[in-house]
């Protein structure tokens, strides 16, 4: 019995993680949303890659004097 009331508390708690939507569904929006943090992350590099770029033409003109 107690592995039965188990398997109900976590079909119950996966239910409401899914918010209602099936597994494929909530697969589907995963994907969505890692495909949105991959552009922020290319933004986040392309950022950093500058600030990078700035900080070494600042070394190298205090290395030239």
């Amino acid at each position: 019995m107690p592995d039965e009331n188990f398997d109900a508390q976590a079909e119950r708690m996966l239910q409401a993680t899914l918010g209602g939507m099936t597994p494929h569904e909530a697969l589907l929006q995963a994907s969505r949303d890692d495909e949105g943090k991959v552009a922020e992350r290319e933004a986040a590099i392309a950022k950093n890659r500058e600030r990078a770029l700035m900080l070494l033409a600042a070394i190298e003109k205090t290395l030239e004097k």
